[in-house]
């Protein structure tokens, strides 16, 4: 298929998606007959009548890791392999220089290198959502514009957190407002408390929701009640709710977020956009089940062994994770044995 085709495609296949989330949800809204019947046809009249996204985010993005040489150097290569082989998968788009791909660990040409690479060797119509925070807004806002240069279809904004006493609400909303003031791309919120120890504010993300710039977050920490909140707070908002893995996906879509960004994905990709599509098409017990299964290597290749755990599992499933850059070191034998353990228990290897 062309590019022009397969965007078509993909434009209709997200069309579809759309008028799916609404009935999606209501499963779980107890009702009269008649008030279902009245209320899906009013569903559908409002997914045709309503105005199109800015940035469709529906779908499933595997963070990309970074793959390095056994001497700390990026591993090109490596990378690209793991791009052909991720094309059979019917993932959304790839997120680039999320925590998964070691971003701290990169150098500036090395981030510029990689997004455009990356740029270079996937569809068109597959979004690229690539890092760009830093500590400083200055320093954000230069290296989004970069970004964008390279071929970035939106900017991943991680909370800046070193001086974390001092990012209040205020403080956050004027870092974000004045990024997205100079963004050329649109701006995801990145909210992942676990690795800098501060959550963006449920009111700064209520508020920043209103800025024409901003389209969404992706929100890690796990917390169903959150994300629903921020669902609930953003609906009348061209603002959309990214979950931030695996292991709470399924619960993530029943109270209304869009898609996921899974460090799972980079591993067992079409398990996830299959439980993607089955949570979508209403298929509650298949889903179920998969989500459930997915639980245990996703804690692994997460909070369990990280970055060191998810490079690892991938080569077991014929990806190139490559090493880690120091200082991450590798796992231990007997790590190696408890990580292929919570795949095996799970019926993945």
């Amino acid at each position: 298929m062309t590019r022009g085709g397969a965007a078509f495609a993909s434009g209709i296949s997200r069309m579809a998606r759309a008028t799916l989330a609404p009935r999606f949800l209501c499963q779980f809204w107890p009702r009269s007959p008649t008030r279902v019947a009245a209320g899906g046809v009013l569903r559908r009249f409002l997914a045709a009548a309503a105005p199109a996204r800015r940035l469709d985010l529906r779908g499933i993005y595997p963070p990309l890791v970074t793959p390095f040489t056994s001497q700390g150097r990026v591993d090109y290569a490596r990378l690209q392999e793991n791009l052909r082989l991720y094309a059979e998968i019917p993932f959304r788009g790839f997120v680039v220089h999320g925590s998964n791909g070691e971003a701290p660990y990169l150098t500036q040409e090395e981030c510029l290198e990689v997004v455009m690479r990356v740029h270079q060797a996937v569809p068109k119509e597959k979004l690229l959502l690539v890092g760009s925070g830093c500590e400083s807004t200055y320093c954000t806002i230069e290296k989004t514009k970069q970004m964008a240069d390279k071929g970035a279809d939106a900017a991943l904004v991680v909370t800046p957190c070193y001086f974390r006493g001092s990012m209040t609400s205020a403080a956050l909303i004027h870092h974000y407002t004045q990024v997205a003031d100079a963004s050329p791309i649109p701006v995801i919120l990145y909210s992942v408390p676990a690795n800098t120890g501060l959550e963006l504010p449920n009111e700064a993300v209520v508020n920043l929701a209103q800025h024409p710039n901003i389209v969404g977050i992706k929100d890690s920490d796990g917390n169903i009640t959150r994300l629903g909140l921020l669902v609930h707070k953003t609906q009348n908002e061209d603002f959309q709710v990214l979950a931030g893995s695996a292991g709470f996906l399924l619960a993530s879509y029943i109270v209304g977020a869009t898609g996921g960004v899974c460090a799972l994905a980079n591993v067992l990709g079409s398990a996830i956009c299959q439980l993607d599509d089955l949570s979508h098409g209403g298929n509650w017990d298949e889903a179920r089940e998969l989500q459930h299964r997915l639980i245990g290597p996703n804690i692994a290749v997460t909070r369990k062994f990280g970055v060191p755990g998810l490079k690892q599992a991938m080569e077991w499933f014929g990806y190139k994770g490559g090493f880690c850059r120091a200082p991450l070191l590798p796992l231990t034998e007997i790590q190696l044995m408890e990580l292929r353990h919570d795949f095996t228990s799970s019926g993945w290897l």
